[in-house]
């Protein structure tokens, strides 16, 4: 239904990062002449559904506003389990690093994440080890970060889904190392973090949490809290006929346009 009126622009579909069968992915290459700068972005779907495919709109959106954009399927549980999923993501953002440039893309890429798909991005813009497993550093190699209504302080793990994909990971990990937030330092990229207020599957005040950690680590960070808005929301009203809902896509592309803010 979002798909609908997603506008027009160049899609290689189904492009290979990696060996799993999931790990493919879409680019969306404006139409307008290049150089572009490059966004990768990650869905959402509880560790345990989503597809690329969902997302065109997402993809001609950003396309239509000059960015070369990403869309990664990345596997999911019961597959596989944390933090399988985070280096499946970190493999598809080294791919986008190396061959952006191959469909007319420029510098460091941006990321982009919805829910499930923030705490991705989050990770992978906070945690070195993902990016770090690729040749790559968070600070050095993205240039900035948006997350939209993610979950990024969410311990204890209340719920029965939410241990199964992060309560066994078999590699010793402690629990404090699948939270964002404790990877905030003044060594992240920039990043902006948005919620509505009127989120009730992930709390926005995950979103607080974690803006304040960073700005008390001194990093740069901005937030967005819209009024009324809720967790779906947040990412339909990048979709054409559901812009009216939130300036999601406005805010988006002002700060990840902006190489201001990677300057510092």
């Amino acid at each position: 239904m979002l798909n609908v009126l997603a506008g027009k622009c160049r899609i290689e579909r189904d492009i290979a990062y990696g060996p799993d069968p999931r790990h493919r992915l879409d680019v969306y290459v404006p139409a307008s002449a290049g150089p572009h700068p490059a966004l990768m972005f990650l869905y959402g779907g509880n560790w345990d559904s989503g597809s690329r495919a969902m997302y065109r709109f997402v993809g001609t959106a950003f396309a239509a506003r000059g960015f070369l954009t990403v869309i990664p399927d990345y596997r999911l549980y019961p597959a596989v389990r944390f933090p399988v999923f985070l280096e499946d993501c970190a493999r598809a953002f080294a791919w986008t690093r190396r061959e952006a440039d191959q469909y007319g893309g420029a510098g460091m890429p941006r990321l982009l994440g919805h829910s499930a798909g923030a705490y991705n991005a989050a990770m992978l813009a906070l945690a070195p080890d993902y990016l770090g497993a690729f040749g790559l550093a968070p600070r050095r190699d993205i240039h900035s970060m948006v997350g939209l209504a993610g979950p990024y302080d969410f311990l204890p793990l209340h719920s029965e889904e939410l241990r199964r994909v992060f309560g066994a990971s078999g590699d010793g990990m402690a629990p404090a190392a699948t939270q964002p937030v404790t990877f905030a330092d003044i060594r992240s990229p920039p990043m902006l973090l948005m919620a509505g207020t009127a989120d009730t599957v992930v709390d926005p005040g995950n979103t607080r949490r974690l803006a304040a950690r960073l700005q008390a680590a001194g990093a740069r960070v901005e937030t967005r809290f819209y009024p009324g808005v809720g967790h779906r929301e947040i990412i339909g009203a990048i979709a054409l006929v559901l812009r009216f809902l939130a300036p999601t896509l406005r805010d988006c592309v002002a700060f990840l346009a902006d190489d201001g803010v990677a300057a510092g």
